[in-house]
């Protein structure tokens, strides 16, 4: 009779720097606070976690895991399905333009076309000063005012690309 024996390889996925439940002590128990269970706060405690660290990479989603007291691939089935969490580093300013049928019924097509011109990068690429992300987004709930793009999360509606190539001259 063979003997098989496993060995678990246990990794330290610990950051150099001060993990999000020691630095953002306060604002993590306010968040938990808020909702009956721990559960509900995952998506809070992902938005602290991107500000923290600018994406939410596999140390994030443990983290928030460990907090919520979920396994860490259900974390991250939510930071792959919502468009506002970020897997991957992103530039300074995320630029989201909404290319969902009604808003490229409005322009929005051409407009994403003039969005990477002036830039000087496609849709879903970072510029190479790390200053601007430009990605396309499904919905951003503002058909009636297409184009439009929400830039670190603040709304910019009704663009052209004369007020576009405005905003990023002022954001550089």
């Amino acid at each position: 009779m063979r003997k098989v024996f496993y060995v678990l390889h246990v990794t330290n996925y610990a950051r150099q720097d001060i993990m999000l439940k020691e630095k953002h002590a306060t604002e993590i128990e306010a968040i938990l606070a808020k909702y009956p269970t721990k559960r509900s706060a995952v998506m809070p405690l992902l938005y602290v976690a991107q500000q923290e660290y600018g994406f939410c990479d596999e140390q994030a989603i443990r983290e928030v895991a460990e907090l919520t007291a979920l396994d860490p691939t259900e974390v991250k089935s939510i930071v792959g399905f919502y468009t506002m969490f970020f897997e991957e580093k992103t530039g300074q300013y995320v630029i989201e333009v909404c290319d969902d049928l009604p808003c490229a019924l409005r322009g929005a097509d051409k407009f994403v076309q003039h969005c990477e011109h002036k830039l000087g990068i496609r849709a879903g690429q970072t510029t190479p000063d790390g200053k601007f992300t430009l990605r396309t987004v499904m919905c951003i709930a503002a058909c009636d005012r297409a184009p439009v793009a929400q830039v670190n999360r603040e709304y910019k509606y009704s663009l052209t690309p004369e007020s576009f190539d405005k905003m990023v001259d002022e954001l550089k």
